[in-house]
């Protein structure tokens, strides 16, 4: 389902390059905005941390408007670069978008519901897919595609591409009978046979070593 879309605040940056750490330092979150409906890519800045609590809650198909300097820009976040050691946001690149033209992008899957069959069998719910390439007008893209386990109620239950119920505007590429979810059983480990000890690995390969030694003495 297509949410609301998020406006975020932003300024035109002059300061690029090695120079953006200072930016970093007063709390400036360093982004770009490029694509074929801009003659040229923007480099702005942000309010770091209200920006990042923002991006926390999207996803790389969330609309976005990008209000820089009053000036406003449809966008999709195409690119997040986290610092390695502290994991907090250092750079955004966005992606401008059309209104008019449909966008071609993968969207994220998500699962909901309960299965049923986990009560009733020893099994798990595997998730064969995890994403969908998908293309629509940006107005009609959704943040994620939602799949009810509810239906899974038997150990052969699938869930499949074709069995999503999408809007007509999506047009999904991807073969129909691409699995999204099946079900797993869960492996028994085999019951040790009684009397039968098991020893160490290092004492195993010295009983093989010893046997070996034995069977060659006795062909000599």
């Amino acid at each position: 389902m297509a949410h609301d879309r998020v406006t975020i605040k932003a300024e035109k940056r002059k300061i690029v390059g090695k120079q953006v750490k200072a930016l970093r330092r007063e709390g400036k979150l360093p982004a770009v905005i490029y694509g074929r409906h801009i003659s040229k890519p923007v480099a702005i800045q942000m309010d770091a941390h209200s920006t990042s609590l923002q991006l926390a809650k999207l996803t790389g198909s969330s609309l976005i408007v990008l209000d820089v300097d009053g000036e406003k820009h449809n966008v999709i976040v195409r690119e997040r670069v986290k610092d390695v050691i502290y994991g907090r946001l250092i750079h955004v690149d966005f992606l401008a978008v059309s209104m008019r033209e449909k966008l071609r992008t993968q969207v994220g899957i998500t699962l909901t519901g309960e299965a049923p069959v986990l009560k009733l069998f020893e099994c798990v719910v595997n998730q064969n897919l995890h994403s969908l390439d998908i293309e629509c007008l940006p107005a009609d893209m959704p943040e994620v595609i939602e799949v009810d386990l509810s239906g899974i109620d038997a150990l052969d239950s699938t869930i499949k591409v074709a069995d999503l119920k999408l809007d007509d505007a999506i047009t999904v590429h991807a073969d129909p009978e691409d699995v999204i979810v099946s079900v797993g059983i869960v492996a028994e480990e085999p019951e040790p046979v009684e009397g039968e000890e098991e020893l160490p690995e290092g004492e195993r390969i010295g009983e093989a070593e010893e046997e070996a030694e034995q069977e060659e003495e006795s062909e000599a």
